[in-house]
């Protein structure tokens, strides 16, 4: 058994890495198929990550999700089934051995296809589980990873195989210890679906306040189980997934379009410039200017 994940593992780095002579994520002629590649340690990037698996082949890798770290590295997969603010950041690579991982981006309705012909039986519906979880890959799994990228080699099978191949790493994936996760994302009035409608509708209205007796109505939910739902799904409270967002998005905003710390803390919903500046500072370790001279310098 090791001996085939070697090999296997082996394969897909071939493939990463004949397809990404750069740094950085790589889109492919694969729908939703990105191949990642990082040489340096670089800093820590904070962004939504979408529903998706991702697989590493070289190097390792931590995301944070609130106060919650995950870890992985080679022969090693981590899935997020719902949007989620996360921190990331490679904390292994070299240029001899660059970090290397190729991630596959899905939806809930795909999710949906592979149960209904999974024939699983109606009323399942469990209490919902942390949106984002990491687990080593199988054979089986690895074996499909290989077969979907071995597509870039001969593109004419990709509209014919690579759906098919998709639906099967999912498969394995909701076969895996971590399946009822994936799954409860994709039944119809589960917590955890009830759940994901409340994270929708924070970030797409990040900026603008919110009660919590409003998300509690979109979820149908008590204010209390709404609390303990959210959290166990993205190990943050509604209120602090909302200032992740925000705080993100007051990132990126600053970095490529503007330098008022005033005007992006007031488009990214703070009333008060003191306590954007305070809350960014806690959160990237540096004051909203400090740290985009920093990185611009960089």
């Amino acid at each position: 058994m090791p001996e085939q994940i070697d090999k296997q593992q082996r394969e897909l780095t071939k493939i990463i890495e004949r397809y990404t002579s750069q740094d950085g994520v790589h889109p492919t002629s694969i729908p939703s198929l990105f191949l990642i590649r990082e040489s340096i340690i670089a800093e820590p990037i904070s962004r939504v990550n979408e529903p998706s698996f991702c697989i590493i082949v070289q190097g390792e890798k931590e995301v944070w999700l609130g106060e919650e770290c995950f870890r992985y590295g080679p022969g090693h997969y981590i899935v997020a089934s719902v949007d989620l603010p996360v921190t990331g950041q490679v904390i292994k690579a070299s240029s001899d051995s660059p970090y290397l991982a190729l991630k596959l981006e899905f939806t809930s309705s795909e999710i949906l296809e592979v149960l209904s012909d999974k024939d699983l039986p109606s009323g399942q519906k469990k209490n919902a589980k942390r949106a984002m979880f990491t687990s080593k890959a199988e054979p089986s799994l690895l074996d499909a990873a290989c077969r979907l990228a071995c597509l870039l080699d001969n593109q004419k099978h990709i509209p014919i195989l690579a759906p098919l191949f998709k639906k099967e790493i999912l498969y394995w994936v909701l076969e895996g210890p971590h399946g009822e996760t994936l799954e409860q994302m994709a039944l119809e009035g589960s917590n955890s679906i009830r759940i994901r409608n409340v994270i929708e509708h924070i970030i797409h209205h990040y900026e603008k306040s919110f009660r919590i007796e409003e998300l509690a109505k979109i979820a149908n939910m008590s204010v209390a189980s709404l609390h303990r739902h959210f959290k166990e799904v993205t190990a943050m409270s509604p209120i602090q997934f909302q200032k992740q967002l925000r705080l993100q998005e007051a990132k990126r905003l600053l970095l490529a379009e503007s330098s008022d710390v005033a005007d992006v803390a007031f488009r990214v919903g703070y009333e008060s410039q003191s306590q954007f500046s305070r809350e960014y500072s806690r959160m990237f370790g540096y004051s909203p200017r400090a740290d985009i001279n920093r990185l611009r310098e960089n």
